[in-house]
Protein backbone atom coordinates (compact mmCIF):
# COMPACT_ATOMS: atom_id res chain seq x y z
CA UNK A 1 0.00 0.00 0.00
CA UNK A 2 1.55 3.57 -0.97
CA UNK A 3 0.36 5.81 1.35
CA UNK A 4 1.15 9.96 1.26
CA UNK A 5 1.79 11.93 4.20
CA UNK A 6 0.99 15.94 4.02
CA UNK A 7 1.92 18.16 6.71
CA UNK A 8 3.03 21.94 6.38
CA UNK A 9 3.42 23.51 10.02
CA UNK A 10 5.68 22.54 12.82
CA UNK A 11 2.48 21.03 14.94
CA UNK A 12 1.74 18.98 12.09
CA UNK A 13 4.98 17.96 11.58
CA UNK A 14 5.51 16.58 15.53
CA UNK A 15 2.11 14.51 15.37
CA UNK A 16 2.74 13.25 12.07
CA UNK A 17 7.01 12.10 12.45
CA UNK A 18 5.57 9.63 14.83
CA UNK A 19 3.48 7.75 12.07
CA UNK A 20 6.00 8.37 9.49
CA UNK A 21 8.21 6.55 11.31
CA UNK A 22 6.08 3.88 12.41
CA UNK A 23 5.35 3.03 8.61
CA UNK A 24 8.38 3.01 7.21
CA UNK A 25 9.05 -0.17 9.72
CA UNK A 26 6.41 -1.55 7.88
CA UNK A 27 7.37 -4.23 4.98
CA UNK A 28 3.69 -3.48 3.81
CA UNK A 29 3.58 0.13 3.40
CA UNK A 30 5.24 2.16 1.05
CA UNK A 31 5.72 5.85 2.54
CA UNK A 32 6.10 9.53 0.62
CA UNK A 33 6.25 12.15 2.26
CA UNK A 34 4.99 15.78 1.30
CA UNK A 35 5.70 19.11 2.86
CA UNK A 36 3.78 21.96 1.86
CA UNK A 37 6.55 24.42 3.55
CA UNK A 38 3.41 26.25 5.10
CA UNK A 39 6.32 26.92 8.26
CA UNK A 40 9.80 26.90 7.00
CA UNK A 41 12.56 27.03 9.98
CA UNK A 42 10.35 25.94 12.78
CA UNK A 43 9.07 22.94 10.17
CA UNK A 44 12.20 22.27 9.15
CA UNK A 45 13.48 22.10 13.23
CA UNK A 46 10.73 19.43 13.72
CA UNK A 47 11.75 17.37 10.76
CA UNK A 48 15.55 17.45 11.83
CA UNK A 49 15.01 16.16 15.46
CA UNK A 50 12.95 13.18 13.77
CA UNK A 51 15.42 12.38 11.12
CA UNK A 52 12.73 12.62 8.52
CA UNK A 53 13.50 13.71 5.14
CA UNK A 54 10.67 14.31 3.17
CA UNK A 55 9.99 12.95 -0.76
CA UNK A 56 8.84 16.25 -1.93
CA UNK A 57 9.45 19.82 -0.24
CA UNK A 58 6.74 22.29 -2.41
CA UNK A 59 8.23 25.39 -0.52
CA UNK A 60 4.90 27.80 -0.49
CA UNK A 61 5.87 29.97 2.37
CA UNK A 62 6.28 33.40 1.39
CA UNK A 63 6.70 36.37 3.35
CA UNK A 64 2.56 37.89 5.06
CA UNK A 65 1.16 35.16 3.24
CA UNK A 66 -2.53 34.97 3.48
CA UNK A 67 -5.25 31.89 3.96
CA UNK A 68 -6.12 32.39 0.17
CA UNK A 69 -1.77 32.49 -0.99
CA UNK A 70 -1.65 29.09 1.70
CA UNK A 71 -4.86 27.34 -0.45
CA UNK A 72 -4.18 28.65 -3.89
CA UNK A 73 -0.22 27.70 -3.44
CA UNK A 74 -0.91 23.63 -2.48
CA UNK A 75 -3.58 22.82 -4.88
CA UNK A 76 -1.12 24.44 -7.46
CA UNK A 77 1.91 22.30 -6.52
CA UNK A 78 0.60 19.47 -5.08
CA UNK A 79 -1.51 18.28 -8.25
CA UNK A 80 1.80 16.92 -10.26
CA UNK A 81 2.99 15.50 -7.16
CA UNK A 82 -0.52 13.18 -6.64
CA UNK A 83 -0.42 12.84 -10.61
CA UNK A 84 3.05 11.50 -10.49
CA UNK A 85 2.99 9.15 -7.36
CA UNK A 86 -0.96 7.55 -7.63
CA UNK A 87 -0.80 6.92 -4.01
CA UNK A 88 -3.48 4.20 -2.47
CA UNK A 89 -4.42 7.07 0.14
CA UNK A 90 -3.16 10.71 1.54
CA UNK A 91 -2.71 11.04 5.08
CA UNK A 92 -3.41 14.29 7.00
CA UNK A 93 -3.18 15.74 9.88
CA UNK A 94 -5.65 18.32 11.98
CA UNK A 95 -7.52 21.78 11.10
CA UNK A 96 -4.69 23.52 8.80
CA UNK A 97 -4.72 25.37 5.33
CA UNK A 98 -2.55 22.76 4.27
CA UNK A 99 -4.59 19.73 5.18
CA UNK A 100 -7.81 21.28 3.93
CA UNK A 101 -6.04 22.06 0.73
CA UNK A 102 -4.42 18.22 0.52
CA UNK A 103 -7.12 17.02 1.14
CA UNK A 104 -9.65 18.77 -0.92
CA UNK A 105 -6.75 18.06 -4.17
CA UNK A 106 -6.98 14.23 -3.13
CA UNK A 107 -10.73 14.60 -3.48
CA UNK A 108 -10.67 15.67 -6.58
CA UNK A 109 -8.31 13.04 -7.85
CA UNK A 110 -10.14 10.26 -6.15
CA UNK A 111 -7.51 9.39 -3.91
CA UNK A 112 -8.90 8.57 -0.55
CA UNK A 113 -8.41 10.59 2.74
CA UNK A 114 -7.30 9.73 5.73
CA UNK A 115 -7.78 12.30 8.62
CA UNK A 116 -5.30 11.70 11.85
CA UNK A 117 -7.20 13.98 14.48
CA UNK A 118 -10.51 13.46 13.18
CA UNK A 119 -13.34 14.64 15.12
CA UNK A 120 -12.28 17.24 16.66
CA UNK A 121 -15.07 20.64 17.55
CA UNK A 122 -15.95 23.72 18.60
CA UNK A 123 -19.04 24.15 16.54
CA UNK A 124 -18.14 27.62 15.99
CA UNK A 125 -16.78 28.60 12.72
CA UNK A 126 -14.89 32.09 14.35
CA UNK A 127 -13.41 30.27 17.47
CA UNK A 128 -10.58 29.21 16.51
CA UNK A 129 -10.87 30.31 12.78
CA UNK A 130 -9.64 29.26 10.27
CA UNK A 131 -9.14 25.75 12.22
CA UNK A 132 -12.69 24.80 12.66
CA UNK A 133 -13.88 24.82 9.18
CA UNK A 134 -10.76 22.68 8.07
CA UNK A 135 -11.19 20.03 10.16
CA UNK A 136 -14.83 19.83 9.30
CA UNK A 137 -14.21 20.11 5.81
CA UNK A 138 -11.73 17.85 6.08
CA UNK A 139 -13.87 15.44 7.75
CA UNK A 140 -16.16 15.86 4.87
CA UNK A 141 -13.61 14.34 2.48
CA UNK A 142 -12.19 11.68 4.46
CA UNK A 143 -12.76 7.57 4.25
CA UNK A 144 -11.29 7.31 7.44
CA UNK A 145 -11.36 9.17 10.62
CA UNK A 146 -8.65 8.80 13.07
CA UNK A 147 -10.38 10.03 16.62
CA UNK A 148 -7.89 10.69 19.52
CA UNK A 149 -11.05 10.29 22.19
CA UNK A 150 -14.29 8.85 22.57
CA UNK A 151 -15.27 12.67 22.66
CA UNK A 152 -14.38 13.43 18.70
CA UNK A 153 -15.48 9.72 18.12
CA UNK A 154 -19.07 10.83 19.05
CA UNK A 155 -19.04 14.46 17.58
CA UNK A 156 -18.68 12.25 14.07
CA UNK A 157 -21.03 10.05 14.42
CA UNK A 158 -23.65 12.95 15.58
CA UNK A 159 -22.46 14.05 12.18
CA UNK A 160 -23.76 10.78 10.70
CA UNK A 161 -20.47 9.98 10.00
CA UNK A 162 -20.47 5.91 9.21
CA UNK A 163 -18.95 4.44 12.40
CA UNK A 164 -17.25 1.97 10.99
CA UNK A 165 -14.79 4.83 9.10
CA UNK A 166 -14.55 5.78 12.30
CA UNK A 167 -11.51 4.60 14.96
CA UNK A 168 -10.25 6.08 18.32
CA UNK A 169 -6.78 5.76 18.19
CA UNK A 170 -5.55 8.13 20.69
CA UNK A 171 -3.26 10.94 20.11
CA UNK A 172 0.20 10.99 18.09
CA UNK A 173 1.13 14.25 19.82
CA UNK A 174 1.89 11.69 22.88
CA UNK A 175 3.85 9.61 20.71
CA UNK A 176 6.44 12.47 19.98
CA UNK A 177 6.81 12.88 23.47
CA UNK A 178 8.11 9.02 24.39
CA UNK A 179 10.97 10.37 22.27
CA UNK A 180 11.59 14.02 22.87
CA UNK A 181 11.33 14.11 26.44
CA UNK A 182 14.68 13.31 28.51
CA UNK A 183 16.10 12.93 32.01
CA UNK A 184 19.42 14.38 31.67
CA UNK A 185 18.25 17.40 29.54
CA UNK A 186 20.31 21.05 30.07
CA UNK A 187 19.50 24.37 28.61
CA UNK A 188 20.58 27.92 30.04
CA UNK A 189 16.81 28.57 30.06
CA UNK A 190 16.73 26.24 33.03
CA UNK A 191 19.66 28.03 34.92
CA UNK A 192 17.89 31.29 34.91
CA UNK A 193 15.12 30.27 36.59
CA UNK A 194 16.71 28.59 38.83
CA UNK A 195 15.02 27.76 42.17
CA UNK A 196 11.75 29.83 40.36
CA UNK A 197 8.76 28.62 39.32
CA UNK A 198 8.50 28.40 35.33
CA UNK A 199 6.19 28.92 33.49
CA UNK A 200 5.18 28.57 29.80
CA UNK A 201 3.97 31.10 27.64
CA UNK A 202 2.48 30.13 23.95
CA UNK A 203 0.24 32.59 22.09
CA UNK A 204 -0.32 33.44 18.32
CA UNK A 205 -4.01 32.06 17.20
CA UNK A 206 -4.89 34.83 14.34
CA UNK A 207 -8.59 35.72 16.90
CA UNK A 208 -6.75 36.21 19.66
CA UNK A 209 -4.13 38.84 18.11
CA UNK A 210 -4.81 42.70 18.90
CA UNK A 211 -6.80 43.50 21.89
CA UNK A 212 -7.30 40.27 23.16
CA UNK A 213 -3.93 39.42 22.96
CA UNK A 214 -2.88 43.11 24.62
CA UNK A 215 -4.95 42.35 27.51
CA UNK A 216 -4.27 38.57 28.14
CA UNK A 217 -0.07 40.12 28.26
CA UNK A 218 -1.40 42.55 30.68
CA UNK A 219 -2.79 40.38 33.19
CA UNK A 220 0.28 37.93 32.93
CA UNK A 221 2.49 40.72 33.71
CA UNK A 222 0.46 42.23 36.51
CA UNK A 223 0.65 38.48 38.19
CA UNK A 224 4.38 38.12 37.66
CA UNK A 225 4.74 41.28 39.34
CA UNK A 226 2.92 40.35 42.12
CA UNK A 227 4.63 36.42 42.63
CA UNK A 228 8.41 37.50 42.92
CA UNK A 229 9.26 33.25 42.81
CA UNK A 230 7.37 33.26 39.03
CA UNK A 231 9.45 33.74 36.01
CA UNK A 232 7.74 33.08 32.37
CA UNK A 233 9.24 32.21 29.04
CA UNK A 234 7.57 32.69 26.03
CA UNK A 235 8.80 31.58 23.04
CA UNK A 236 7.66 34.30 20.22
CA UNK A 237 5.51 33.37 17.55
CA UNK A 238 7.23 34.74 14.32
CA UNK A 239 4.21 36.21 13.10
CA UNK A 240 5.24 40.00 13.33
CA UNK A 241 1.75 41.19 14.87
CA UNK A 242 2.72 38.59 17.72
CA UNK A 243 6.02 39.61 17.60
CA UNK A 244 5.34 43.79 17.92
CA UNK A 245 2.45 43.40 21.12
CA UNK A 246 4.54 40.67 23.18
CA UNK A 247 7.60 42.95 22.99
CA UNK A 248 4.89 46.21 23.92
CA UNK A 249 3.66 44.63 26.85
CA UNK A 250 5.86 41.76 28.10
CA UNK A 251 9.66 43.36 26.99
CA UNK A 252 11.62 44.43 29.33
CA UNK A 253 10.53 42.37 32.61
CA UNK A 254 13.45 41.05 34.66
CA UNK A 255 11.33 37.66 34.70
CA UNK A 256 9.42 37.44 31.72
CA UNK A 257 11.84 36.56 29.25
CA UNK A 258 11.19 36.45 25.35
CA UNK A 259 12.59 33.87 23.02
CA UNK A 260 13.03 32.96 19.99
CA UNK A 261 10.59 30.08 18.55
CA UNK A 262 12.34 26.53 20.09
CA UNK A 263 12.79 23.64 18.63
CA UNK A 264 10.45 20.37 19.87
CA UNK A 265 13.43 18.64 21.99
CA UNK A 266 13.88 22.17 23.95
CA UNK A 267 9.90 22.67 23.94
CA UNK A 268 9.09 19.26 24.98
CA UNK A 269 11.51 19.30 27.87
CA UNK A 270 11.35 22.46 29.09
CA UNK A 271 7.48 21.65 29.19
CA UNK A 272 8.18 19.07 31.30
CA UNK A 273 9.83 20.96 34.29
CA UNK A 274 7.71 23.59 34.32
CA UNK A 275 5.32 24.65 37.01
CA UNK A 276 2.72 25.23 34.64
CA UNK A 277 1.70 26.19 31.13
CA UNK A 278 -0.20 29.16 29.35
CA UNK A 279 -1.18 28.66 26.19
CA UNK A 280 -3.78 29.56 22.80
CA UNK A 281 -2.42 26.21 20.89
CA UNK A 282 -4.20 23.24 20.77
CA UNK A 283 -1.48 20.60 20.82
CA UNK A 284 -0.05 21.64 23.93
CA UNK A 285 -3.73 21.27 25.70
CA UNK A 286 -2.75 17.78 24.83
CA UNK A 287 0.77 17.35 25.47
CA UNK A 288 1.42 19.35 28.52
CA UNK A 289 -1.42 16.35 30.22
CA UNK A 290 1.04 13.73 29.31
CA UNK A 291 3.57 15.49 31.46
CA UNK A 292 1.47 16.09 34.22
CA UNK A 293 1.25 20.39 33.94
CA UNK A 294 -1.69 22.09 34.52
CA UNK A 295 -3.00 24.29 31.70
CA UNK A 296 -4.57 27.82 31.31
CA UNK A 297 -6.05 27.62 27.79
CA UNK A 298 -6.15 31.56 26.52
CA UNK A 299 -9.45 30.99 24.48
CA UNK A 300 -13.03 31.69 24.97
CA UNK A 301 -13.95 27.99 23.64
CA UNK A 302 -11.62 24.81 22.94
CA UNK A 303 -12.25 21.68 20.91
CA UNK A 304 -10.27 19.39 23.40
CA UNK A 305 -13.09 19.24 25.74
CA UNK A 306 -12.02 15.80 27.45
CA UNK A 307 -9.01 17.82 28.74
CA UNK A 308 -11.57 20.49 30.66
CA UNK A 309 -13.53 16.99 32.24
CA UNK A 310 -10.57 15.61 33.47
CA UNK A 311 -9.28 18.59 34.97
CA UNK A 312 -6.02 19.34 33.63
CA UNK A 313 -7.32 22.31 31.19
CA UNK A 314 -8.99 25.11 32.64
CA UNK A 315 -10.41 27.76 30.22
CA UNK A 316 -9.07 31.03 31.29
CA UNK A 317 -10.57 33.22 28.32
CA UNK A 318 -9.09 36.18 26.86
CA UNK A 319 -10.04 38.93 28.89
CA UNK A 320 -7.28 40.84 31.09
CA UNK A 321 -9.34 40.36 34.25
CA UNK A 322 -10.30 37.00 33.82
CA UNK A 323 -7.25 35.88 32.86
CA UNK A 324 -5.05 37.17 36.06
CA UNK A 325 -8.04 36.05 37.89
CA UNK A 326 -7.35 32.27 36.67
CA UNK A 327 -3.45 32.62 36.49
CA UNK A 328 -3.33 34.28 40.31
CA UNK A 329 -5.25 31.34 41.64
CA UNK A 330 -3.35 28.37 40.18
CA UNK A 331 -0.04 30.41 41.95
CA UNK A 332 -2.06 31.17 44.95
CA UNK A 333 -4.16 27.91 46.02
CA UNK A 334 -2.02 25.13 45.92
CA UNK A 335 -4.76 22.58 46.48
CA UNK A 336 -6.08 23.90 43.05
CA UNK A 337 -3.59 23.37 41.61
CA UNK A 338 -2.53 19.96 42.52
CA UNK A 339 -5.73 19.17 41.63
CA UNK A 340 -5.22 19.44 38.01
CA UNK A 341 -1.87 18.29 38.28
CA UNK A 342 -2.59 15.41 39.05
CA UNK A 343 -5.72 14.65 36.71
CA UNK A 344 -5.65 12.23 34.38
CA UNK A 345 -4.47 12.32 30.71
CA UNK A 346 -7.69 11.72 28.22
CA UNK A 347 -5.57 11.88 25.08
CA UNK A 348 -3.28 8.56 24.81
CA UNK A 349 -0.66 6.16 26.34
CA UNK A 350 1.81 7.24 23.36
CA UNK A 351 0.79 4.24 20.91
CA UNK A 352 -1.60 5.90 18.31
CA UNK A 353 0.72 5.84 15.66
CA UNK A 354 0.62 2.11 15.63
CA UNK A 355 -3.09 1.23 16.09
CA UNK A 356 -3.54 4.35 12.88
CA UNK A 357 -0.88 1.91 10.62
CA UNK A 358 -2.28 -1.45 11.79
CA UNK A 359 -5.77 -0.11 10.35
CA UNK A 360 -4.29 1.26 7.16
CA UNK A 361 -2.50 -2.27 6.66
CA UNK A 362 -5.70 -4.03 7.33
Amino acid sequence: MKIMIVFGTRPEAIKMCPLVKELRKRRDAEVVVCVTGQHKEQLQQVLDVFRVVPDYNLRIMTARQTLFDITQAVLDEIREVLEQEKPDAVLVHGDTTTAFSAAVAAFYMKIPVGHVEAGLRTRDLAEPFPEEFNRQAVDVIAKWHFAPTKCAQMNLICERKLPSTIWVTGNTGIDALRTTVTGDFRNPDLYWVNESRMVLLTAHRRENQGERMRGMFRAIRRAVDEHADVKVIYPVHLNPDVTRVAWEELGGHERIRLREPMDVITFHNLMARSYLILTDSGGIQEEAPGLGKPVLVLREKTERPEGIAAGTLKLAGTGEEQVYREFTRLLDDREAYEEMAHAVNPYGDGHASERIVDILLR
